[in-house]
């Protein structure tokens, strides 16, 4: 007999995710519900979605709050008790689901973070800087943070803003696969849009301090140390030798490498604003 779909709508925001979506939504069947938040793909994106049964939801982005995430629990509010918010380069296993189920079935928490296996070069870093997440909340119990973005953001969804709960928060211990298919090129450009916008919310914090109030202790300390000349190496150190990511090889420091490399462009690129300011 099978088991009961899980009361969760996955929310899976998308721009040309053909290469990854296939993969990612055979994994839900156990979901009540799956919308896909689509940026106007060009390719076999939204064909996919609805060739699996996906309710297709078309988001245009005009510069102002909300962005992606936010506008959909806004506009498009679940109608299921919890959201998972879902990228197309992340795979579900039947223990990660087994253990959401259970989880849900009894917790008082309103939110669940969130551990996440990456490949990088094709092989599992199982070593290094884990990445976690706070993806899966309680319908209603908070949005994303809000930030002022008008005029110096080209991302149309959160990617670094955290959700924001009325509520504890627990944790997920089976990990899901995060593995983008489309390569290291997309990477790359993926990661020199972040670092952009990095460096232009440190801008605007550096004009609008009061905005850091609701900020986590993690987000604290980062952005107090972002433009610091030792964060590169220092996070190269942390995740390579003390968190053992050099057991992964050369896949592994290659890893550290980019990442690394990431904390100084978002440096140099506060450096170059700040410049540009001064005129």
């Amino acid at each position: 007999m099978p088991a009961p779909q899980l009361p969760v709508t996955v929310v899976i925001p998308v721009k040309n995710e053909e290469l990854n979506l296939s993969r990612c939504l055979a994994r839900l069947g156990r979901f009540v519900k799956v919308v896909v938040v689509d940026s106007g793909s060009t390719d076999r994106t939204c064909e996919i979605a609805r060739a699996h049964g996906c309710e297709v939801v078309d988001f245009r982005w005009d510069g102002n709050f909300p962005k992606k995430r936010n506008w959909l629990l806004m506009n498009h509010p679940p109608k299921t008790p919890w959201v998972f918010f879902l990228d197309a380069d992340e795979y579900l296993c039947d223990s990660f689901v087994d253990e959401l189920a259970a989880a849900i079935s009894t917790t008082t928490h309103v939110g669940f973070r969130v551990v996440y296996s990456n490949y990088f070069l094709g092989q599992e870093l199982k070593h290094g800087a884990a990445m976690i997440k706070l993806p899966i909340f309680r319908v209603g119990a908070g949005l994303y943070e809000r930030i002022d973005e008008v005029g110096w953001s080209a991302l149309d969804m959160e990617v670094h803003e955290h959700p924001v709960l009325a509520g504890s928060i627990g944790q997920l211990h089976t990990k899901v696969d995060h593995r983008d298919y489309k390569g290291l090129h997309a990477y790359i450009a993926r990661h020199n849009e972040y670092s952009t916008w990095e460096a232009r919310r440190y801008l605007k914090l550096l004009q609008t301090p009061e905005s850091s109030q609701r900020f986590t202790a993690e987000q604290r300390r980062k952005y107090r140390n972002l433009t610091s000349w030792w964060l590169a190496p220092a996070y190269f150190f942390y995740s390579f030798v003390y968190k053992r990511g050099f057991l992964d090889g050369s896949a592994g420091l290659a890893f550290a490498k980019m990442k690394a490399i990431y904390f100084s462009q978002i440096r140099l690129k506060v450096r170059e604003l700040l410049q540009a300011a001064s005129g």
